[in-house]
């Protein structure tokens, strides 16, 4: 039987009523008693990290959770991490670049309503996460919900109130949970072992969702506080130009200042292609990096993880291009082109 440790650490899942709205109370303890099969599953010990409404979890609390797996690796199975859903993309995104090819599970679950509510998904995702990460065919960083096991990198929130809250976007499930059994999608990778942690981050990362008409000059304000600077473009990838080119160079003086600029897109599936229009053609020559189809967390959580790393813009750009857990799929022309890197 294996051994598995639970990091509790707030979330909806262990909310309670009280006059101002639900409150993250139950312990990690409290939790597991609600789903007494888990002890049938594998031996469980229990941790409270901490107890938080995930829209309160930021860097720092990455840092918490990555410590205490890493702490107690040897000691342990698998880890199963419950946790608020609103940010849990976030955390698990970064879990997946801070503990890297890990062989022992890492699983993240949580519930759209409260476990000791009649009406829950929490049960059932407790259980599902207990069921993946004590099977054979378990490995790295995975979000279990609603029935369906998620990497890190790919998994996404898309859902407020039902409990399909979570899907993977532009790349197969991990593993499907059905009837108390887990049945592999995704083959385990081979050169898993013990993750080669690096837990620094810098938070110093600005996401600028882009709207018809934004002034250019946004940019010029922000240049001064943040290290890195992420674009959410139109459609594939498209930034505004207008008659006098104003954004374009507002971006080119990020570069020449020595900062990261990244361009994603607002659209949820398919990911960027700045090639397809001189909108996006043009900024990119200039030095703006292409995020293709990684997710918006991935994106976010791989900048942070990288800039401490990094001491220049073209070891960024490589680590950056490099895929990590899956996160990202590069064209042939981008993968196969090492000056591009």
């Amino acid at each position: 039987m294996k051994k598995i440790l639970m990091l509790a650490t707030g979330g909806t899942i262990a909310t309670l009523k009280t006059a101002e709205g639900k409150v993250p109370q139950l312990t990690s303890r409290e939790l597991l008693r609600t789903v007494p099969e888990i002890r049938e599953i594998c031996q469980v010990e229990t941790r409270q990290l901490f107890q938080l409404d995930s829209t309160n979890v930021h860097p720092d609390h990455w840092k918490l959770i990555a410590g205490a797996i890493l702490a107690s690796y040897d000691e342990f199975d698998g880890f199963v991490i419950t946790h608020g859903t609103d940010t849990m993309a976030y955390t698990a995104a970064a879990l997946s670049y801070m503990l890297p090819d890990s062989r022992k599970p890492i699983v993240l679950t949580g519930a759209q309503n409260s476990i000791g509510e009649r009406e829950t998904d929490g049960r059932r995702n407790l259980l599902d996460a207990f069921l993946y990460a004590s099977s054979a065919c378990a490995w790295g960083v995975t979000i279990v919900f609603d029935g369906q096991a998620m990497l890190g990198t790919r998994a996404k929130k898309l859902r407020t109130k039902s409990y399909h809250a979570f899907s993977s976007i532009g790349y197969p499930e991990v593993a499907k949970i059905r009837d108390r059994k887990v049945y592999p999608v995704l083959p385990m990778p081979a050169g898993l072992g013990k993750p080669k942690a690096s837990l620094a981050l810098d938070p110093s990362v600005f996401v600028l969702k882009l709207i018809p008409g934004i002034r250019p000059d946004v940019l010029r304000l922000l240049r001064p506080v943040y290290h890195a600077l992420i674009v959410e473009g139109f459609g594939v990838g498209g930034v505004p130009y207008y008659a006098t080119a104003d954004f374009a160079r507002e971006v080119q003086a990020w570069i020449q200042a020595g900062k990261v600029v990244i361009m994603t897109t607002q659209v949820i599936y398919e990911g960027s292609d700045m090639s397809v229009y001189q909108v996006g053609h043009q900024i990119k020559q200039n030095g703006v990096i292409e995020a293709y189809d990684m997710t918006l967390e991935a994106v976010v959580t791989k900048t942070m993880h990288l800039l401490p790393q990094c001491p220049d813009l073209p070891s960024f750009r490589s680590r950056f291009l490099t895929p990590v857990a899956s996160d990202i799929l590069l064209p042939a022309e981008e993968a196969l082109e090492p000056e591009n890197l």
